[in-house]
């Protein structure tokens, strides 16, 4: 009984190792394009001080997390449950789900616009497409990937992770080119490039785009559950996120002064944002004289590592809802599985409400309009998301000893509180900001016209968290919370108010502001005079 043989050697996770898989989760090459053509040059600086000012507590705090609740593996809802009770819990599993339900469709676009540049080698695809056909894509796009996600769950997986660390390497390479390229003739496109070039400008418009800076290095918490796995946590995991800030600080310094060398960073294209990393690698190729050879490369890389990732993101994201919300709060036709054991009705929703966000946008003026509003839409749900880490560590350090841990950030508890405070204010902050539509002219009726649809997204994707509790409760209560003309005509008002809110947006109307707001509350009020009463259900 005593033979050490039968003793199980317990396998640990090294500090380089799981930098490295943090890296990937963390920043891409795209992220250095889209706050590149939002801050210029002057990203730069604001890269310094997110590193140092953000990052590392973030990172850190996720760490300890991570340790405490690492029986219930390590997720960001069940560090909320743990703090704060089952039902916030479950909203922050939502909340977390609806965030990505933007990121999908953005994804799935990029993947439209990444086969197009693999295929035409420009950006031709995109001008002979309208904005419904660009829509019809990419909702093709997720029908596909839905019906073949479960065959190859596991291959995708393993090509996404292939695709990163691909899509890593092709970054580091476009870096080392491109300042190479200086020494071989190559001249800087922006102009000065000196010490003041490089410093932002703090408005009101700076302050807008913050969010989408939170949203390109925020994911350290997928990292969470590998920290108990390290042999001496205190002191190894300290290491690892120095070296993620250190490869992350890397890459967006020197990558972002790399841009400046390709685009003047004074007169941008203004679709930098969908089509700049193109534009990037088809520069470097002319500079090198090999043509599209660069391009080509980086839009394959794109494709199959883009297909992977909304592959599996379509089908986490789903599972991730239904199994973590459980029976209490989630209605039963949602958790309903077929006989592979899919949730069905949980990717019609996520089929739906992606349909939804990409009705909002399709009467945008084009389809690089399309494009930025969904990526700055990432840049509002997403750090509100974020929030919760924060909110969860502040609580932690408020009773320490309750929640033990094997790694600690920072040993005064009122300090420790105090930079959770601080992350959560500052990421709560560049939230509201978000909010403000950007790229487009202020104040001009496509910036109104973002700025409703960037409220109707958010008040339905995390409205709707709060009303499936209700609905389950009449489940619970009835057997089934509505009959099915109760469904039709609840649903018919919802998306008879969501068109006419959009048209209301679009238009001309001096006071089309508060036209919205009237037409929105007597949507509601119909859908609650419809629903407040329980009708037999006829078989």
């Amino acid at each position: 009984m005593n033979d050490l043989s039968t003793v199980e050697t317990k396998h640990y996770i090294s500090w380089p190792i799981l930098a490295l898989m943090c890296f990937v989760t963390v920043i891409g090459f795209d992220d250095l394009i889209y706050n590149f053509k939002n801050q210029g040059m002057g990203v730069i600086t604001s890269w310094v001080l997110m590193l140092f000012l953000y990052v590392i507590p973030y990172s850190l705090m996720v760490g300890q997390l991570g340790s405490i609740f690492n029986h219930e593996g390590g997720g960001l809802s069940s560090w909320i449950r743990g703090t704060n009770g089952e039902f916030l819990g479950y909203f922050t599993a939502w909340t977390y789900w609806a965030a990505s339900i933007p990121y999908v469709v953005d994804t799935a676009n990029s993947v439209v616009v990444g086969i197009g540049w693999a295929i035409t080698g420009s950006s031709k695809f995109q001008d002979a497409i309208s904005n419904s056909q660009f829509a019809l894509w990419t909702l093709l796009t997720f029908a596909v990937f839905i019906l073949v996600q479960s065959r190859f769950k596991r291959s995708l997986e393993l090509l996404s992770m292939i695709g990163g660390i691909a899509m890593f390497g092709m970054t580091v390479l476009f870096v080392i080119m491109s300042i190479s390229s200086l020494a071989l003739g190559g001249h800087i496109a922006t102009q000065p490039m000196n010490l003041g070039a490089i410093i932002p400008k703090f408005d009101l418009k700076y302050l807008t785009t913050v969010g989408l800076l939170i949203y390109a290095v925020n994911g350290c918490e997928l990292i969470a559950p590998f920290v108990t796995k390290m042999k001496k946590p205190q002191t190894e995991f300290p290491k690892s996120m120095l070296m993620l800030v250190g490869m992350t600080a890397f890459l967006t310094i020197f990558g972002s002064f790399s841009l400046g060398i390709f685009f003047n960073a004074h007169h941008l294209p203004n679709d930098l944002k969908m089509n700049g990393s193109y534009y990037a690698f088809q520069a470097l190729g002319q500079q090198y004289h090999v043509g599209n050879l660069f391009m080509y490369l980086f839009a394959w890389t794109e494709v199959f590592y883009l297909i992977a990732l909304l592959a599996v993101l379509l089908d986490a994201m789903t599972r991730m809802l239904i199994s973590d919300t459980g029976e209490h709060y989630m209605p039963k036709f949602l958790r309903k599985t077929n006989a592979a054991g899919l949730p069905v009705n949980g990717y019609l929703l996520t089929c739906v409400l992606s349909g939804f966000i990409l009705l909002l946008g399709i009467f945008l003026p084009d389809m690089n309009d399309i494009f930025n509003w969904l990526l700055n839409l990432n840049g509002i749900i997403s750090p509100g998301v974020t929030c919760w880490i924060f909110y969860a560590f502040m609580r932690v350090r408020k009773n320490p000893v309750k929640y033990p841990s094997s790694y600690v950030f920072i040993k005064n508890d009122k300090l420790a509180w105090l930079v959770g405070f601080w992350a959560l204010a500052v990421t709560a902050i560049a939230t509201a900001f978000g909010i403000a539509p950007q790229d487009v002219t202020e104040f001009s009726s496509t910036w109104w016209y973002e700025l409703i649809i960037n409220i109707v997204a958010i008040t339905v994707l995390i409205g709707l968290g709060a009303i499936l509790p209700l609905i389950t409760r009449r489940e619970n209560k009835y057997g089934q919370a509505f009959s099915r003309g109760q469904w039709v005509i609840m649903i018919t008002l919802v998306v008879v108010a969501v068109i006419v809110g959009v048209y209301l947006g679009g238009s001309a109307l001096a006071n089309r502001g508060v036209l919205i707001v009237i037409e929105a509350l007597l949507a509601l009020f119909l859908i609650w005079l419809v629903g407040r009463r329980h009708l037999e259900v006829k078989n």
